[in-house]
């Protein structure tokens, strides 16, 4: 039987945190997934820590590759993914046991493209629930882009974590994480996703366990030429899929803001590339 639900986990060099984030799959009330545990390079144990769940369970199932960075694992896993959804976790974060039996009921039962949910930021021993739409239920395209409008530039939207994906919409688009960014790449990614989304479910319950670490400063990473050429190609997106709904012109001067929420955008998280953190709740 194929497996219903595809649960991609990009893994560098986690072996502290990837046997945590593993189990809290494993003990999942839904059990119909596959768990696509891509080793990018890692030169510790992590290998190691797949290899077990993989003897022990056949859903999980590892993809060993040279390091490539963490859109590229993504690309890889969705290839060779087989579930009518995806969802996608980091290795250094983890999921409550029900989490997803409830994605799959609110995609399921409403017939979802996209299902979005809060999430917890763990940061030490102090865990704060994040969210940014606050009443559960489907919403359309547009509904979603006029929240999103309200802080275009916030993590909820951003991510791919917090989301589940319909998997026939980006096998018949080909959509990419992209390899050509440094960071923002899950906020591409969605942005290019909604283009071709309808029916968005959201559920106001956390459903994902957000490992904050201390951000560093990224000078030798991305320099001032980057960060403005990854904001005009992230704002191209956006315009795309806001013009795609006839709401551009009269919101042109609203999503202008998106440079100014990005003010700080040279300080990120240190999980792979993933870009800063702008938490506007």
């Amino acid at each position: 039987m194929e497996p219903l639900v595809s649960i991609i986990i990009p893994v560098y060099n986690a072996q502290k945190t990837i046997e945590r984030c593993l189990c809290s799959i494993r003990n999942q009330t839904f059990d119909n997934f596959e768990v696509l545990m891509v080793n990018d390079g890692s030169h510790d144990h992590s290998m190691r820590i797949l290899e077990k769940f993989a003897s022990l369970d056949p859903r999980f199932i590892i993809i060993d590759k040279s390091n490539s960075g963490v859109s590229d694992s993504r690309n890889i896993a969705m290839d060779c993914a087989c579930g009518k959804y995806f969802q996608f976790v980091d290795a250094d974060d983890w999921i409550p046991s029900d989490a997803v039996e409830s994605l799959v009921n609110a995609a399921e039962k409403n017939n979802s493209d996209m299902v979005i949910c809060d999430y917890r930021r763990v940061i030490g021993h102090m865990f704060t629930t994040k969210g940014h739409i606050d009443v559960s239920g489907t919403i359309s395209k547009r509904t979603y882009a006029e929240y999103m409008m309200k802080a275009p530039a916030n993590y909820y939207y951003g991510v791919m974590w917090n989301k589940f994906y319909r998997a026939d919409l980006i096998r018949a688009h080909r959509i990419k994480c992209p390899l050509e960014l440094q960071w923002c790449e899950d906020f591409q990614f969605n942005l290019e996703f909604l283009q071709y989304a309808d029916s968005i479910y959201v559920l106001t319950k956390p459903l994902y366990y957000y490992v904050k670490t201390k951000g560093s400063l990224v000078d030798s990473n991305i320099d001032l030429r980057k960060t403005v050429r990854t904001k005009r190609l992230l704002f191209d997106y956006y315009r795309g899929l806001y013009e795609s709904l006839d709401m551009y012109e009269q919101n042109r001067l609203r999503l202008q803001t998106f440079f100014i929420d990005f003010a700080r955008d040279r300080v990120k998280s240190d999980k792979y590339d993933e870009y800063t953190e702008s938490e506007q709740l």
